[in-house]
């Protein structure tokens, strides 16, 4: 099967560094050419939780966007995602973009609505992949993020990986971090 490039979106509001961490290490099991985007510490949306870090990776595979996303499944649920009695969410990854799909494919629908609604999903996609193209909005992410309108509460983090920082000092310097 030739690759497909993908952009997968991780969070978590528990442990951050070591679920993410985690789903890194997982995720370099069986995708190629991992690219991630600056880290972003956000208020939480939609719950009441401790501030979650989140961010885009970019990738190739050669599963089907079905095995890959059984395949996320079984990394959030190793880290915890759907142990009971849980709180807050230690690892969510989602299936942002798989190529240029779009539709409704069981259930999982591509590209995913979050990307246009969410800060903590579109900034550090058009961080990261600047020039690609939404599927279906034909607007590069840069030029989608610059046109957003979106109501949310994020800063870049600091966040390590291998060894190499993701989120750019210039970046943190930039855009320190609110006094709430």
């Amino acid at each position: 099967m030739p690759l497909t490039t993908i952009y997968l979106g991780l969070g978590s509001n528990i442990e951050r560094e070591r679920n993410l961490t985690a789903g890194l290490e997982a995720l370099a099991g069986f995708l190629k050419d991992i690219r991630c985007s600056a880290v972003f510490e956000s208020l939480p949306v939609g719950i009441k939780s401790g501030n979650f870090f989140n961010f885009v990776v970019a990738a190739r595979t050669d599963l089907s966007l079905h095995e890959l996303d059984r395949r996320l499944k079984e990394i959030e649920a190793d880290n915890g995602r759907y142990a009971p009695g849980r709180k807050g969410l230690p690892l969510d990854i989602d299936v942002l973009l798989y190529g240029d799909r779009v539709g409704n494919f069981d259930g999982l629908i591509l590209p995913r609505p979050e990307v246009l609604k969410n800060a903590f999903v579109l900034w550090p996609l058009s961080l990261l992949a600047p020039e690609v193209l939404h599927p279906e909005e034909r607007r590069s992410f840069a030029e989608l993020w610059q046109g957003a309108s979106i109501q949310q509460v994020l800063w870049p983090a600091s966040f390590s990986w291998r060894g190499a920082e993701l989120t750019p000092a210039e970046l943190i310097q930039a855009f320190p971090r609110p006094s709430l």
